[in-house]
């Protein structure tokens, strides 16, 4: 296994710029994603691992050692790509040994790897069949055991459970974490799935239109969001973000959200709130902030989020249970001062 580095790696087709002066490391061992919207260069990265394109500037290292004139079979990476790429004319048992055969492995060793990797991805079964009489979930778990059936120094995955159904996404991504765990190697993921991102990952990079706009682990990007890009981009539903107003204390959302104190530094022009974080209880008169009407209610069994219409705009809380709240009543919002976030003028999360 292998640790892998970009330095001030920049790939562009044309005007577009696919990866934007990137730098980063994964360390070896590491269960590593990359998280951000469609276009926003985390396949590109993959393939610059791969050695499947060449940066236009920059450095790739693997293993501390450049591997920019490195071909992508001297690297000894595996890769599982969103196409799956298998092979028409063989079983999906031959696709998975492919790797093995192409290296010369011993048969006996041959089907002891096969054998186990089909084990934990519960495959077995498939084996004799083409690739044409699978279903797109069986084809991707076949991919991703021809992947893991080798001994490269790192797996490369791009949106390889995308096809999946929910119920199976969420097992095979517990058994990924697991299968990535045992054999201690370096993985790096693809996703624009944030639950997936977020359940799986050791660290994670945000990226945004081939920029890496924040590197850590799913928790300490989660609390402490980078700017508001990040913020958006990460929970379901997405954070409240607001204009802030001073006052005697500090005011939200047209002052349906009072701050009791003002805990903000000067430059702050933007307040964020997660869902999970807003308090909505029964107005009463003579409450320091103005009423907000409940817009809409979405019961979701363990949870209910809840749209807030605080007159100039919208926001959502997260409500655990089921509980008794009516459309179009009169509500009181309010918030642990701890849990507000600060945002510049220029998006950037500021220190309290």
């Amino acid at each position: 296994m292998a640790g892998i580095s970009f330095r001030n790696v920049t790939k562009a087709y044309g005007k577009n710029v696919a990866v934007d002066n990137a730098s980063f490391d994964i360390k070896s061992g590491e269960f590593f994603c990359f998280f951000g919207p469609p276009l926003s260069g985390k396949s590109t990265i993959l393939k610059l691992i791969l050695g499947l394109e060449t940066p236009d500037e920059g450095e790739v290292l693997i293993g501390g050692k450049p591997v920019n004139h490195v071909s992508p079979a001297a690297r000894n990476v595996a890769m599982v790509f969103q196409n799956l790429a298998l092979f028409p004319h063989m079983s999906a048992g031959d696709n998975v040994r492919f790797p093995l055969v192409e290296r010369k492995v011993p048969e006996a060793k041959i089907r002891e790897r096969v054998d186990a990797v089909a084990a934990k991805l519960h495959i077995g079964h498939l084996l004799h069949k083409p690739p044409a009489q699978l279903s797109g979930g069986e084809r991707q778990r076949v991919a991703i055991a021809r992947a893991l059936v080798r001994d490269p120094v790192a797996y490369l995955m791009d949106d390889p459970i995308s096809a999946l159904d929910a119920r199976l996404r969420e097992e095979t991504r517990v058994e990924l974490k697991r299968i990535q765990r045992e054999l201690g190697q370096t993985l790096i993921y693809v996703t624009h799935d944030q639950e997936e991102a977020m359940s799986v990952a050791d660290r994670m990079a945000i990226m945004q239109h081939g920029k890496i706009r924040q590197v850590g682990t799913p928790v300490e990007i989660y609390d402490k969001p980078a700017n508001q890009y990040v913020a958006r981009l990460l929970g379901a539903p997405m954070m409240n973000i607001m204009a802030a107003v001073r006052g005697a204390g500090l005011e939200i959302a047209e002052g349906t959200i009072v701050l009791p104190f003002d805990l903000t530094p000067n430059a702050v022009t933007g307040v964020g709130i997660r869902p999970e974080d807003l308090r909505v209880e029964p107005w009463r008169e003579g409450s320091v902030c103005r009423p907000a009407r409940v817009f809409e209610v979405e019961p979701l069994g363990g949870y209910t989020v809840v749209t807030l219409d605080t007159g100039s705009e919208k926001l959502r809380a997260l409500m655990r249970g089921q509980p008794e709240v009516q459309l179009d009543s009169a509500v009181a919002l309010s918030c642990d001062a701890a849990k507000v976030h600060f945002f510049g003028s220029a998006g950037e999360a500021l220190v309290r």
